[in-house]
């Protein structure tokens, strides 16, 4: 439903980007529902600006796997699919199984106090029902990782996919049950880097990202 939008400004972001960002939260936080119409005219009326950036907006929307085009329909929400997070979760485990073996050889002591306060601020972040928040922090502990990983070619292709996964990653802390299981597999990785067990990290990072595949799927199955 679109009664409850109201445009998040922003002085430093052109429109788009603006019209953008309050599409996108609506999306991720349900407001707006997977096979809702995105009608260009009512969201240019509902939020006060001409067509044109909510055309640009939708189309970032698509990039980013959260809106879709069906011919003589027009833009909607685009629904949660199993295969789709099958897909983009698959690939996440590659990229992370690379990220953890390249780290575990080139993570400095600086990297892994930072990795710990990473952990820590996620922790406290799951105290807050600020779920962008828990979602950040959460990106920001394995920035950490990308980042000992110290292979900018790896990090850039993380970064290009970080879009796609964006939404799983949402719908997964939207649960506040999940968060004792994530803080105990945070400290599990910890733990890995500290022992520089390379073998154990791959497995830890895949049981990590199973257990959100796993979590995600049965939302999925539950959508109308």
């Amino acid at each position: 439903m679109t009664e409850n939008l109201t445009l998040q400004m922003d002085d430093y972001l052109p429109l788009r980007d603006v019209v953008f960002n309050t599409l996108r939260e609506a999306i991720l936080k349900g407001e707006l529902k997977p096979g809702e119409r995105l009608m260009e005219m009512h969201l240019a009326t509902k939020l006060g600006v001409s067509r044109t950036p909510i055309r640009e907006a939708i189309r970032m929307l698509e990039q980013e796997g959260l809106a879709v085009t069906i011919p003589r329909k027009g833009a909607q929400v685009a629904k949660m699919t199993e295969k789709d997070l099958q897909d983009v979760l698959e690939v996440r485990d590659a990229l992370d199984a690379l990220a953890v073996v390249c780290a575990c050889e080139r993570m400095t002591d600086a990297q892994f106090v930072e990795l710990k306060e990473a952990m820590k601020a996620f922790e406290n972040a799951t105290h807050t029902d600020d779920v962008r928040k828990i979602v950040e922090t959460d990106e920001a502990f394995h920035d950490v990782i990308y980042a000992a990983a110290a292979n900018p070619k790896l990090e850039n292709i993380i970064n290009s996919a970080r879009e796609q996964m964006y939404r799983y990653r949402y719908e997964y802390v939207k649960n506040p049950s999940v968060y004792a299981q994530l803080i105990a597999e945070h400290r599990a990785i910890i733990e890995g880097f500290n022992r520089r067990d390379v073998e154990y990290l791959k497995s830890i990072m895949h049981t990590h990202l199973s257990n959100q595949i796993n979590a995600v799927r049965v939302v999925i199955r539950e959508q109308v």
